[in-house]
């Protein structure tokens, strides 16, 4: 394997990056174990962000690394359309017991963004299957990120990642979205204002009548758009909406899936039920590529109810892969075995006293934390937004951190082993940074 700088990087056009700027002056990791990785230049970088919010056990795990050495050597491949193997259902009960059989089925995909579109498909069948095809409708939330396919981008509100694209999905409309820094700044958990945002689904419902819409769709707290946690209450209320209505409740878990609020999902943290549940990411421990959508018994129940035949037409060539399958249940066992949950939730007040700590520094104009994820908003450059964040970021690469940012917001998720240490390295490190940032 090729650990050295490649002779050239033009071919790769890479995603969600500034191809020029980066290929002017590329950040090259070739390593990782535990909480760092280790770059082109033999550096040791404290992953501040989990890869992408997606290695919540730590990098390298031997259990893991071991399951997947095993299973490419044994079953490299075998499809799942009309056939299977047995990781694929041995996982599939493992995951309903992980979520203590809230739900009683799961169907797998290959990233969030297809768990998503998976749901949302599944919703519309669902409400066809039992003779109300006029639901169609489907309801997302401004400042959501449910990945990148069609669907995902259309009930999204992230104007960047829906201007180029033109027109989306027809018939959906979006909540607003529960951020208020006026009132809520510097929160730690779940703010006190703004509860009665989830009361705009009445709104929704009386523009567009109950009878139309098919599903909400949210993230419990929304990641990619910058850490926003929903205010007390609020996902309560939207369960009481959506039950009224006849109308499905879906959570984007991909980002808060499997430890990210040192729960299990966030579902448990809020004590809120949806109807289908999106995960990815933590589920292999972002060693394979896997996502998958949980659901509730009577959805399921509603397509066996069909004449004989497909149920549903969907699926993927790799769902179910055999090597994700085998990372997955080995992410579980790991889980289990070192009690990452436990370890996490007793960190969670040290790793927020430290980011907390933050205030006041040059810049900062909010701090908002909950479970191990935290979001440090900065004022913006005028005229030029996201540009000082960005600064940040690639200050702390070559300092040692990895960090993420999104607009002019950092954000951190670090994998859920960290220790105090980590923390005091993260924390000092990021505090000189913005106190020397322009």
């Amino acid at each position: 394997m090729n650990l050295s700088r490649p002779d050239s990087m033009a071919s790769f056009w890479m995603p969600f990056t500034n191809n020029r700027d980066f290929k002017a002056n590329p950040r090259l990791l070739v390593s990782a174990e535990g909480m760092y990785y280790k770059d082109v230049d033999g550096n040791s970088i404290l992953d501040g962000t989990a890869g992408l919010w997606c290695v919540p056990c730590g990098h390298a795990q031997p259990r893991i690394v071991a399951a997947v050495r095993e299973m490419v050597g044994q079953l490299d491949f075998a499809p799942t359309f009309q056939m299977g193997h047995p990781a694929a259902f041995e996982l599939a009960d493992r995951l309903m017991a992980y979520t203590n059989h809230r739900f009683g089925h799961v169907f797998y995909t290959n990233s969030g963004s297809e768990a998503v579109d998976t749901a949302l498909k599944m919703a519309l069948a669902y409400h066809r299957a039992r003779g109300e095809a006029g639901r169609t409708r489907l309801i997302g939330r401004e400042r959501g990120y449910h990945g990148v396919g069609f669907g995902g981008i259309s009930v999204g509100g992230i104007a960047g990642n829906r201007k180029p694209y033109g027109v989306m999905l027809p018939g959906v409309d979006h909540l607003p979205h529960t951020h208020n820094l006026e009132k809520n700044a510097y929160t730690r958990g779940e703010p006190e204002h703004g509860f009665e945002l989830a009361d705009e689904l009445e709104r929704i419902v009386t523009l567009h009548d109950a009878s139309t819409i098919a599903a909400v769709i949210v993230e419990p707290v929304a990641g990619s758009t910058g850490v926003l946690v929903p205010p007390k209450g609020y996902l309560k209320r939207l369960r009481e909406l959506c039950t009224r209505h006849g109308i499905l409740l879906i959570f984007d878990e991909v980002i808060t899936g499997f430890g990210r609020l040192a729960t299990p999902f966030a579902a448990d943290y809020f004590d809120v039920e949806p109807d289908l549940m999106t995960t990815a990411k933590g589920l292999t421990n972002g060693t394979i590529p896997m996502g998958a959508v949980f659901s509730k018994q009577h959805i399921h129940d509603a397509f066996m109810d069909a004449p004989p035949g497909i149920e549903l037409f969907h699926g993927y060539t790799y769902s179910g892969h055999p090597i994700a399958c085998a990372a997955a249940l080995a992410t579980l066992e790991v889980f289990k075995e070192q009690d990452i949950l436990g370890h996490a939730a007793g960190m969670v007040e040290y790793w927020t006293d430290a980011v907390h700590s933050l205030k006041g520094l040059p810049h900062v104009i909010d701090i908002r934390t909950i479970g191990l994820v935290a979001g440090i908003e900065l004022a913006p450059i005028a005229g030029k937004p996201g540009t000082r964040a960005f600064a940040a970021f690639k200050q702390a690469f070559a300092d040692g951190v990895l960090i993420r940012v999104t607009g002019d917001i950092i954000a951190l998720s670090p994998p859920l082993v960290l220790e105090k240490k980590h923390v005091d390295e993260l924390f000092g490190k990021l505090a000189t940074i913005l106190n020397n940032l322009d």
